[in-house]
């Protein structure tokens, strides 16, 4: 999830973090300010630590007078696994496996 300050990781407590892979140096809490229009622009250390770019689909929701918001996962999520699925030796179809596996 991520939290826009006070939460997601991402907390206002003054401490400081260095990123090892571009040496850059950034306080945890990133503010951000709302546009006429209502919108923000996400930090890009959050937008780089949580693989967000350009058109992908965030959710948003007020929790406990916070904002909280996660990207929103597409897709089956049964279907990686589709295919993968054996059946125990000798048996001809998944019907015979439930079949027995039910006696």
């Amino acid at each position: 999830m991520l939290g826009l300050c006070h939460g997601g990781g991402y907390s206002c407590l003054g401490q400081g973090s260095l990123d090892f892979k571009n040496m850059n140096s950034y306080h945890k809490c990133m503010k951000t300010v709302v546009s006429e229009r209502g919108q923000i622009t996400l930090p890009k250390a959050i937008r780089t630590d949580l693989g967000i770019k350009a058109g992908t689909v965030l959710e948003f929701e007020a929790i406990d007078g916070k904002i909280v918001g996660w990207k929103r996962e597409d897709g089956d999520p049964f279907q990686a696994w589709r295919g993968r699925g054996r059946l125990p030796e000798g048996m001809a179809s998944v019907d015979e496996y439930l079949e027995r596996s039910r006696e």
